[in-house]
């Protein structure tokens, strides 16, 4: 049997944790066994197990932005020592022959390549900018450690053009099973406690300066002058040290005067359902998002969503056809794209089925597997010889 290390840095339920899963189940259907590392205990582990793949728990040193301090990279090269040992050995009694990285914050996963000699693969789902210095010696460690570099979006590959080969760097896009978003039949409203007659917009993401929930407030601000019949939905919670966050978002509320116009659901496993339940999706992320599985959960929904114009959602929303692109830093502007579609039912319906159509067939879950399959099959058919 062939083993997978696959290495992962939460135990979440967002974007990049759902589509570990996919990956893990595309590792599966190559008949491979995968074997998941994650940093700590939470929801994945769950849906991780009902793959019937194994799951240890190690603390292996994930990289965050707390770490680029003296005190943070201590602790972390204590973190990474240890883990690296750990998984080294595992490596070995295991007999694994492939090492799966998803996300550049497991710069473990890199080490192993050095102590193993196995294939690796690295699956990044960020992009980084700033600082420029880190920003180079991390791109420069993954062209080091990576046999194949998988990027979610063009973006994100582009974003790495000139510290990583081209001749490493390959696309494969998310894809997600688009039925559960499809089938969905849940009456968001009146779990709120609104009319059926209002506009349902919201937004999905975890809590975070550059997810945008500042900028969604600041645009349904714009909305709310001209609009009577909309209420706001937001789901998600904090990133860890980042609650802060919670407090500015209420004072944002209350400065804009949207008390009673937004609800904020917090953390919600029951993603089809929201989705199900709201007239229009808006991705608000004000910095580059790589590709944000959310906006392919609102098209699989047959939802039009309004996206920032930058990152991997230019690549998935047609302005104008399934939805529209809108600036990341001009909220009236933004604001005034919802109009047409908070007015007129049939244009969202229309956009809705475009959309849905659009990730049936560019961006479902089976040719994630036979394109992630094809990549496993390579580097292992690579390793044999």
């Amino acid at each position: 049997m062939i083993r997978v290390l696959v290495i992962h840095s939460a135990a979440d339920l967002y974007g990049a944790s759902r589509n570990l899963v996919r990956s893990v189940q595309a590792i599966i259907e190559e008949g491979m066994e995968p074997i998941v590392v994650l940093p700590f205990d939470g929801p994945l582990v769950g849906e991780i197990t009902n793959t019937g793949a194994t799951v240890h728990l190690l603390d292996h040193g994930v990289l965050r932005r707390k770490n680029l301090s003296p005190a943070g990279l201590l602790s972390l090269a204590k973190q990474l020592w240890h883990s690296t040992k750990t998984l080294t050995r595992l490596i070995k009694s295991e007999n694994v022959q492939l090492v799966y990285t998803n996300s550049n914050a497991n710069v473990v996963g890199g080490l192993l390549h050095f102590t193993t000699k196995k294939k690796h693969v690295w699956h990044i789902h960020e992009i980084i900018q700033n600082p420029r210095w880190f920003k180079f010696l991390l791109e420069k460690y993954i062209s080091l450690t990576g046999d194949s570099v998988l990027g979610v979006s063009q973006a994100v590959l582009d974003n790495m053009q000139g510290n990583v080969p081209s001749s490493k760097l390959k696309l494969i896009y998310n894809g997600i099973d688009y039925r559960p978003f499809k089938e969905a039949d849940y009456d968001l409203k009146r779990e709120i406690g609104i009319p059926d007659s209002h506009i349902l917009i919201g937004m999905i993401a975890r809590v975070h300066f550059w997810k945008g929930q500042s900028y969604f407030l600041d645009i349904a601000k714009h909305l709310a002058e001209r609009h009577d019949n909309i209420h706001f939905v937001m789901v998600g919670d904090a990133f860890t040290g980042y609650e802060y966050l919670y407090d500015e978002i209420k004072e944002r509320i209350r400065e804009h005067g949207l008390e009673g116009k937004v609800s904020d659901l917090g953390y919600r496993t029951d993603i089809p359902n929201i989705m199900g339940g709201l007239d229009i999706f808006m991705l608000p992320s004000i910095l580059p998002d790589p590709l944000p599985t959310t906006v392919l959960e609102a098209m699989a929904a047959g939802k039009p969503v309004i996206a920032t114009a930058h990152g991997g959602a230019t690549e998935m929303v047609l302005d104008g056809e399934t939805g529209f692109l809108v600036p990341w830093d001009r909220a009236e502007i933004a604001a005034s794209k919802f109009d047409n579609l908070i007015k007129n039912a049939g244009l969202r319906h229309q956009m809705g089925l475009a959309g849905q159509a659009r990730v049936i067939e560019h961006f479902s879950v089976d040719a994630y597997f036979k394109n992630l399959g094809q990549l496993f099959r390579d580097q292992i058919s690579i390793e044999r010889q």
